[in-house]
């Protein structure tokens, strides 16, 4: 075991206030009386009234949460799948541009993403809303759920797969039965992320969204160049707790999971 030297201790406490600080000032001050923000008034609630009663800011969070799930959902499917392809499926004509296809969105400039889209959608004569969002969202999330379950799967001992054939198991059977439960915190984390970035997207949806669908990032931008109102920050802080929530929930669904897996391959080997 190394020990913690100086330098370590300042380099981490200097990382941790430089992502931490901020939004702790930011907590603090969304209970702030004054409607100044970077003026201590008192300590007060009331903007968290004032934005519950803001229906523009609902409207916009209602659509966001749709386009998350809606979008993780599919791309946690198409993900998936395009995992089982990359590490299942051998050598095939047009792997290397598959798997490029798969790949691409990782490293394209979400610019030149939503930009592309845009084009598209207008080329085809798709009203931009709610489903164009959703699309978006899709194609460029799925290549991380991909990367993810990928990742799982290299590692995953085929013999269980095979044990299940030989016991009369079909190949969907056995991946329902056997595969799927053992890549869950795989697909669950990808899920996540494809969640977590659906949330957080705001250079894509501003060249998907239309007059009728805006997202939460995007209310907020246009926002917040008028400048910083205590509403923000009392909403900065509702996201804040329910994304901390989800990552404890999360990170105890996925440790238990992973126990309960290693229990089993321990079982099946034993057996």
């Amino acid at each position: 075991m190394r020990r913690l030297t100086w330098f370590n201790a300042t380099s981490l406490t200097l990382g941790f206030a430089f992502l931490y600080l901020p939004m702790i000032i930011l907590i603090v001050y969304s209970f702030n009386e004054s409607k100044l923000v970077t003026v201590w008034a008192g300590f007060s609630t009331k903007w968290y009234g004032t934005l519950i009663q803001n229906e523009a800011f609902l409207d916009a969070a209602w659509v966001t949460i749709q386009v998350a799930v809606v979008s993780s959902t599919i791309a946690t499917v198409l993900g998936t799948m395009a995992a089982l392809v990359l590490v299942r499926a051998g050598r095939f004509y047009g792997r290397t541009l598959f798997s490029g296809m798969i790949y691409a969105p990782l490293v394209m400039p979400e610019v030149i993403t939503g930009l592309s889209l845009l084009l598209l959608f207008i080329g085809i004569g798709l009203d931009r809303g709610i489903f164009t969002i959703i699309l978006a969202h899709t194609t460029f999330s799925m290549c991380f759920v991909s990367v993810v379950v990928s990742s799982r799967l290299v590692t995953f001992d085929r013999s269980l797969e095979e044990a299940a054939l030989d016991l009369g198991c079909s190949h969907f059977d056995a991946f329902r039965l056997v595969t799927l439960p053992i890549i869950a915190p795989a697909v669950i984390s990808g899920w996540l992320l494809a969640f977590t970035l659906s949330l957080d997207d705001l250079v894509i949806a501003s060249f998907t969204a239309g007059p009728s669908a805006t997202t939460l990032p995007i209310k907020i931008w246009s926002s917040i160049r008028l400048g910083v109102s205590p509403e923000i920050n009392a909403l900065s802080t509702i996201m804040i707790a329910i994304v901390a929530i989800g990552v404890i929930t999360a990170s105890l669904i996925t440790k238990r999971a992973s126990l309960r897996q290693q229990a089993d391959e321990r079982a099946a080997v034993h057996a």
